[in-house]
């Protein structure tokens, strides 16, 4: 490899009880701040009680569902009619998404589908983001060490990215504590993402040593620590173990590539009332089994091929497990996690087409392994449905 990069966040803070250390470096940062959550607001009353401590002026911006351009236009207005000049966002992926673009697009004038990849235009941001705090309170996305913010673009039925280098966060506090209170459903379906999330940037063609060491290390927590995680929400060590692999996958995929799993969610995403992380978790064992069997079919000598070799034996624990081995072993967790279907939001067969369309133009599709065709892709919906 000649070169490569990598960039993240300015500083990550990782352990129990470290939500505490974030009110303390908010303050040299700013006097007002806009609190971006979801709609456990039970769950950030203290962290608003800190910043009440430390002289920060709150005005609250809630996220009521996976965030649209509509959604982070409102919180761009609320930010500066209250002229915050500090956002922070505590929730998940959806409220961190929010705030992110809430920051970049506060201080870069014009309409934000100027910004938009794939139905805008795709312009950078040229001025600097409000300072931006992530908290995360699942343990999935990754989205408090990226350089993109997902929003949905209703008119267009798709979910697209802000992307800038400029929209990395100053700070990431990742508080495992934060994630005990996580149903199972969410604990599968947010842990499922984070490791597709290992997965995919370790089978891309984008891959390089540092996102390498990240997703080895990732898989094999995961594999340890989601089913603990799901079946024991108590389980401190599995949910420490599962916010290293939502930190992992972020810092991996925004420094690599993703694949046909994430191809696929924008399209989902904007179409359907899906929530991402189920979407991910259902399309994973397919999207594996059929880049699989396309690798060994079309393209057997393809690195991809001892890549996906080498997560079967990172998941299973058995040095002589094949990429067979490993799509066995992500069914049967999927199964064991009660993954819901794609057709109880409302997918059908005759859905197919469009998102087919859509997601063979989704940046994500780029960074799978193989081309997949058409055909291809539309067997994995059948399969998901």
């Amino acid at each position: 490899m000649s070169r490569f990069e990598f960039a993240t966040a300015t500083r990550i803070i990782f352990g129990k009880g470290t939500l505490k250390e974030a009110a303390a470096i908010a303050a040299a940062w700013g006097q007002h701040a806009l609190v971006v959550t979801g709609l456990d607001g039970e769950r950030t009353r203290p962290f608003l009680d800190q910043l009440a401590a430390q002289n920060i002026t709150v005005s609250l911006f809630t996220v009521t569902g996976e965030p649209t351009v509509a959604t982070a236009v409102s919180g761009v207005q609320q930010a500066q009619a209250n002229t915050c000049d500090l956002v922070i966002s505590i929730g998940g992926g959806s409220a961190i998404d929010t705030g992110k673009a809430i920051a970049g697009l506060a201080t870069n004038p014009g309409d934000p589908l100027d910004y938009l990849e794939v139905v805008g235009l795709g312009r950078p941001l040229t001025q600097p983001p409000l300072p931006f705090i992530a908290i995360p309170t699942t343990a999935g996305t990754g989205a408090e060490v990226t350089r993109n913010a997902v929003l949905g673009v209703p008119e267009h039925h798709v979910k697209v990215s802000l992307r800038s280098p400029l929209l990395l966060p100053r700070l990431a506090i990742v508080d495992p504590e934060l994630t005990y209170t996580m149903p199972p459903s969410v604990t599968a379906s947010t842990g499922l993402d984070a490791l597709v999330q290992v997965m995919e940037p370790f089978v891309t063609h984008q891959a390089n040593p540092l996102t390498d060491a990240l997703c080895r290390e990732g898989l094999q927590r995961a594999a340890r620590a989601l089913r603990r995680a799901y079946h024991d929400g108590s389980d401190e060590e599995a949910r420490e173990d599962m916010a290293l692999v939502s930190l992992f996958g972020g810092l991996a995929l925004a420094n690599a590539k993703l694949g046909a799993v994430h191809g696929f969610a924008g399209p989902l995403g904007g179409m359907f009332p899906a929530p991402h992380g189920i979407v991910c978790a259902r399309l994973l064992p397919y999207v594996m089994e059929t880049n699989v069997q396309a690798l060994q079919s079309r393209a057997p000598s393809h690195p991809a091929c001892a890549r996906y070799d080498e997560v079967a034996r990172l998941l299973t624990g058995n040095e002589g497990a094949t990429a067979v081995d490993g799509v066995t072993w992500i069914h049967e967790l999927c199964a064991d996690l009660n993954v819901p279907s794609l057709a109880q939001f409302g997918v059908t067969p005759a859905d197919f087409p469009a998102i087919v369309a859509q997601a063979q133009k989704a940046s994500s599709m780029k960074g799978n392994p193989i081309s997949l065709t058409d055909a291809e892709l539309t067997d994995i919906l059948h399969k998901a449905l």
